[in-house]
C-alpha cells in the first residue's frame, strides 16, 4: 500500500530469544532487542536512549533495527494485556497464592506492565529456554508452580509446571504441553479452574467421609456387636438398603458439582 516492493533477503538467520539477522543489498541487518545489538557490538545513538527508556516505561517491548553496522529505527509493540488479567491476578492474591510474571522484555518493559496488573516479582529477560528453569528452581524450593502461558517459548515451562494451564487461543504446541486448556481467552477462567479444583478435592474428602461413616457405624451392628446387650440384630434387608443409601448420598454429593459456578465467575457476571 505504502508503494514499497520487497526485496530479496538472503541468510536469513533466528537467534532464539534475541531478535533476527539476514543480508539485505549485500549487508548485515538485523532486527531485535538490546541483546542482539550487544552480541554484535551495534552502538545505540545517545540521541535515542531518551526515546527508547520513555517507550519502554510506557510498557512497550522496543525492536531496534540496524543495518551495515549502525542503528537504523526504532519498533515500538505494545502487547494488549488479555482480558481478565488484573481480576485474576487480585482474586489469586486474595487466595493466598504468590504471582511471579517471567517475561522476555526488558527489566523497565517487565515493570510497567507488572504495575499496571499489581504485580512485584518478576523475572525479565529470560530467554525461551530459561523459562523452564525457573519453573524448576521454583520447584526445588519446595513450591508447587502452576505455570499458565500460551506461545511456542511456554511449552517447555508448561509441561515442567506440576500444573501447566494453556490459553485456547495459544499455539498448538502449548495447548499440547499444557494440562489445563482455557477454552476461553479470559485469565479469569484460570482462578476458575484453581477454585473448582478445590471444590473437586473437598467433595471428595466429604465423599469419603460418609463412606467411611456408613461402614464404621453400621458394619460392627451386622456383626452382632450390640445383641449380647441389647439383642438388636441388623436384619439383611435393612443392611442392604443402608449401603444404598450410602452409595445414593455420595453419587448425589458429586452430581451436585455440575451446577457449581466458581465464585469468581460469580463476580464476573455480577459485574
Amino acid at each position: 500500500m505504502a508503494g514499497i516492493e520487497p526485496e530479496e533477503v538472503v541468510h536469513f538467520n533466528t537467534i532464539g530469544g534475541k531478535g533476527v539477522e539476514a543480508t539485505f543489498r549485500g549487508r548485515d541487518a538485523l532486527v531485535g532487542n538490546r541483546a542482539l545489538m550487544e552480541t554484535y557490538a551495534i552502538p545505540i545513538p545517545s540521541s535515542l536512549s531518551d526515546e527508547i527508556e520513555k517507550l519502554e516505561n510506557e510498557g512497550n517491548t522496543l525492536v531496534i533495527v540496524a543495518y551495515d553496522g549502525s542503528v537504523a529505527g526504532l519498533v515500538a509493540i505494545s502487547d494488549t494485556i488479555k482480558k481478565g488479567a488484573d481480576v485474576a491476578i487480585r482474586e489469586l492474591k486474595k487466595m493466598g497464592l504468590g504471582i511471579m510474571m517471567i517475561t522476555g522484555d526488558n527489566e523497565r518493559t517487565a515493570r510497567a506492565i507488572g504495575g499496571m496488573l499489581g504485580i512485584s516479582d518478576i523475572l525479565s529477560g529470560v530467554l525461551p529456554a530459561d523459562k523452564e528453569h525457573e519453573v524448576a528452581r521454583l520447584q526445588e524450593s519446595s513450591e508447587v508452580v502452576a505455570f499458565v502461558g500460551d506461545g511456542i517459548n511456554d511449552a517447555p515451562a508448561l509441561a515442567r509446571a506440576d500444573v501447566g494451564i494453556a490459553i485456547g487461543s495459544g499455539t498448538d504446541v502449548a495447548i499440547e504441553s499444557a494440562d489445563i486448556v482455557l477454552i476461553s481467552n479470559d485469565l479469569i477462567d484460570a482462578v476458575g479452574g484453581i477454585q473448582l479444583s478445590k471444590k473437586v478435592m473437598g467433595r471428595i474428602k466429604l465423599n469419603l467421609f460418609w463412606a467411611f461413616a456408613y461402614n464404621a457405624a453400621l458394619i460392627p451392628v451386622a456383626g452382632g456387636v450390640l445383641y449380647p446387650v441389647w439383642g438388636i440384630t441388623f436384619r439383611p434387608e435393612l443392611a442392604g438398603l443402608a449401603m444404598a443409601l450410602s452409595s445414593v448420598t455420595v453419587v448425589g454429593l458429586s452430581l451436585m458439582l455440575k451446577g457449581y459456578i466458581p465464585s469468581v465467575r460469580k463476580g464476573a457476571s455480577v459485574s
